[in-house]
């Protein structure tokens, strides 16, 4: 469960990030929370309530994180620098290529 904490907690400081929390962002963060099985009210604990990254075992959920980092930054169709830096930062942190990050952003 503390690995799906985590992946919820850096959803949460993405959508922080550009200081404009809104209610798509947070919608989208509850359809991962449930894929997750966290509850809402685990959720919306997350918002006060730091997790240490812990970053998936297996590659392609590393990938599927940075996915939904991805997906998460343009739910409100609008990227901010601060929104790049920290995506990129997770990348990095995920274990991806930094090629692959550059590429991708």
């Amino acid at each position: 469960m503390k690995e799906e904490l985590s992946i919820l907690t850096e959803l949460i400081k993405l959508s922080k990030v550009d200081g404009k929390e809104s209610d798509e962002e947070y919608y989208f963060l509850t359809m991962i929370a449930e894929s997750l099985s966290v509850t809402k009210k685990e959720l919306d604990k997350l918002y006060n309530k730091y997790v240490q990254f812990t970053p998936p075992k297996e590659e392609i959920q590393r990938i599927i994180q940075f996915q939904r980092l991805i997906l998460l930054a343009n739910v409100d169709m609008e990227i901010d620098s601060k929104e790049t830096r920290l995506i990129y930062k997770a990348g990095i942190k995920l274990g991806l290529r930094v090629e692959s990050i550059e590429k991708i952003l």
